[in-house]
């Protein structure tokens, strides 16, 4: 049993309810310490994510967090996206995908502190 790789799954499932970006976080440390390639990552990161979104989900419903109707529309947009992005992304080099997901992750990370020093 590898307690550290149980320890951060749980972890990265805490922060994914609270909507803070654990699947991004499992993701670079399945790629930076488990040693898993990108692709193997970002499927292990999408199995993950439907055992941590439905209760996640629901928590968020019950206090009144879900625009019903917006998350109706983000979800037919995942189903009619999901096939041939997914082929997409199994056709892409590694090492670009690898870089275009830190390039997303930096994306955000500039984003999210620029929001919060205008915020305050």
């Amino acid at each position: 049993m590898n307690v550290p790789a149980i320890l951060i799954g749980v972890l990265t499932g805490i922060i994914s309810g609270f909507g803070i970006g654990g699947g991004s976080l499992l993701v670079l440390y399945l790629t930076a310490v488990a040693g898993l390639s990108q692709h193997q990552a970002g499927g292990i990161n999408l199995l993950y994510f439907i055992g941590c979104a439905p209760p996640a989900l629901i928590g968020h419903i019950r206090n009144k967090q879900v625009h019903i109707k917006t998350a109706v529309w983000c979800i037919l947009g995942g189903i009619i996206t999901v096939i041939p992005l997914s082929w997409i992304a199994g056709k892409i080099d590694t090492d670009l995908l690898r870089r275009l997901f830190g390039g997303l992750v930096l994306y955000i990370a500039v984003r999210e502190w620029r929001q919060s020093n205008t915020t305050n």
